[in-house]
């Protein structure tokens, strides 16, 4: 798979550009500050409908502009198809597929995929267990798109569920002498436990795919310095005092039936606790990704380096773990029949060279190199490693000129 063709309209600090590329090293050099990162960055939106900089869509859309476009053409062995996002702040996205309109924009996850290194991911180890949900969820919805949906519908209930028990602690409160009518927090009782049992079971089986690319990809980066492990730390099993309750007695992941059960079983043992303090205490939004280096934990213990090292390995990993496809096991939820051939993942770089000390940035260089197409942002020729030859393009002033 490689990206071949990008245009932006209004997107970013672009009023209007086009960019070929090619398979192989695309490197974007520039000055900092010229709209290097708005280019990958426009890619990866149309792998995961999301930025890897700003939770909304807002910022997206150039000052003064109403709306912003990208169009992609992706190739996939002999096939060649055009993906355009159309965003548009406070209305409904819109996307088009080989120029018809799609049903959905998420329709168009799956068509190309991406893995995207950038600064921020340090933030991955460093920083709050929002992050990791959020990187384990991207890339389960690049191994199974239609997982999109199942996240999207669980936001939705936590919503209405938060909201529900806000108001039932507020009319408690009011009247203490009465109890509210709690017959339609039954209702999203069950609605939670099945989409949040969905989701806990697909990350606890993606964790369990990760693992042994997480430790392999760190000894590489790191050259051997220290053992990397990736682990899913459930509030599921903090609600009912027990981890084997997340899995077998054989260690294997619960399956998702069992899960809905169990979350309800604890949403109904925490329920005067919930609506006394008006939020979901139970369910995949209070989970975690536990990054263990050498049997300590990464946050806190890890050096800048080791840190570095450690972001580089998960976003490694999930390459690897994306090209090689995972296990085809009976009751597998990470296989998707939509996968088709030629499914690597385009390799985005974002300025992340500069980021790393000379025996890594070689590590990372080394390990890169075969891929199929890697897309790389740098403010000079320099910060390029040498073993990434390719197409250059020049970017200065809103312009992307190839270099000869």
């Amino acid at each position: 798979m490689y990206i071949s063709h990008l245009s932006l309209a209004d997107f970013r600090s672009y009023t209007s550009v086009d960019v070929e590329l090619e398979p192989g090293v695309n490197a974007f050099v520039g000055p900092n500050g010229q709209g290097k990162t708005n280019l990958v960055e426009a890619i990866g939106y149309v792998a995961t409908l999301g930025s890897h900089r700003v939770p909304s869509d807002a910022a997206l859309v150039r000052a003064g502009a109403s709306r912003a476009v990208i169009r992609t053409r992706i190739v996939r062995g002999d096939r060649a198809s055009t993906v355009e996002i159309e965003i548009s702040p406070g209305k409904a996205n819109r996307a088009r597929i080989n120029r018809a309109p799609a049903g959905r924009p998420r329709d168009v996850l799956g068509i190309a995929r991406t893995v995207l290194f950038a600064p921020e991911d340090l933030a991955l180890v460093k920083g709050d267990p929002d992050g990791r949900r959020r990187f384990l969820d991207q890339l389960a919805v690049l191994l199974v798109p239609r997982f999109a949906g199942v996240l999207s519908d669980y936001d939705r209930v936590l919503r209405q569920r938060s909201a529900l028990l806000k108001s039932a602690g507020g009319a408690m409160r009011a009247s203490r002498s009465q109890s509210p009518d709690l017959r339609t927090l039954d209702v999203w009782d069950a609605k939670l436990a099945s989409t949040g049992a969905e989701i806990i079971a697909l990350r606890l089986q993606l964790v369990e795919a990760l693992r042994p690319y997480v430790a392999a990809a760190y000894e590489q980066v790191s050259s051997g310095q220290g053992e990397a492990h990736v682990a899913y730390r459930s509030s599921l099993a903090a609600a009912l005092e027990e981890a084997s309750d997340v899995v077998g007695q054989d260690g294997t992941p619960q399956d998702a039936a069992q899960l809905e059960a169990q979350l309800l079983t604890a949403m109904t043992s925490l329920r005067s606790k919930e609506i006394d303090r008006g939020v979901c205490l139970v369910g995949p939004h209070r989970d975690d990704l536990v990054l263990t280096l050498g049997g300590l934990p990464a946050k806190g213990y890890a050096s800048h380096g080791e840190s570095w090292s450690f972001a580089l390995a998960l976003r490694l990993a999930s390459y690897r773990l994306l090209t090689d496809g995972a296990p085809q096991e009976s009751g597998s939820l990470l296989w998707s029949p939509d996968w088709g051939p030629d499914g690597e993942p385009v390799l985005l770089l974002d300025d992340v060279f500069a980021e790393l000390d000379v025996r890594r940035r070689d590590r990372l260089a080394d390990l890169v190199a075969g891929a199929n197409q890697v897309i790389i942002t740098a403010a000079v020729p320099d910060d390029v490693p040498a073993q990434l030859q390719g197409l250059r393009l020049d970017v200065l002033d809103g312009q992307v000129t190839r270099r000869a």
